[in-house]
């Protein structure tokens, strides 16, 4: 009888080589599997909140274009500095900064925010926005006929 056949502890099987445990049955790995998934497992949680955080990044820049957009717009169609601001902030993301500028003809709103996570980790994410003042845009009546 081979060492297969007896179930040999630690004998290698024939010409297939393969090792046996001491009741017969193909050998342990001994613990790596338990020991690499204690390793793998926090690795992928921490790799899925890091694409979860860059998706609530992308987010809150997406959310400060459209702001600085619509701040913008309002600017340019002559509403009151406060209607522009609450504009702005309400497509803005929470806790964003606003700020409503004019320089000459042209009117400028810059929406600036943090994303959510940890102050010291997180980027300042922004965006500006600038407009021709409607009032400055003149309109050409000649050959127009009363």
């Amino acid at each position: 009888m081979s060492g297969c056949e007896r179930g040999a502890a630690g004998a290698a099987c024939g010409p297939c080589g393969e090792r046996r445990g001491a009741r017969g049955m193909p050998g342990r790995d001994g613990g790596f599997v338990t020991a690499e998934a204690a390793v793998v497992l926090p690795a992928l949680v921490l790799f899925a909140m890091a694409l979860v955080w860059a998706l609530l990044a992308a987010s809150a820049q997406i959310q400060c274009v459209d702001a600085a957009r619509a701040g913008a717009r309002a600017a340019a169609r002559q509403d009151p500095p406060d209607a522009v601001t609450a504009v702005a902030r309400q497509a803005a993301p929470r806790g964003a900064r606003v700020t409503v500028s004019r320089e000459g003809d042209m009117v400028r709103v810059v929406v600036v925010a943090h994303p959510p996570g940890p102050r010291a980790l997180t980027p300042e994410l922004g965006d500006a926005a600038v407009a021709l003042a409607e009032e400055t845009v003149e309109v050409d009546t000649v050959g127009v006929q009363p």
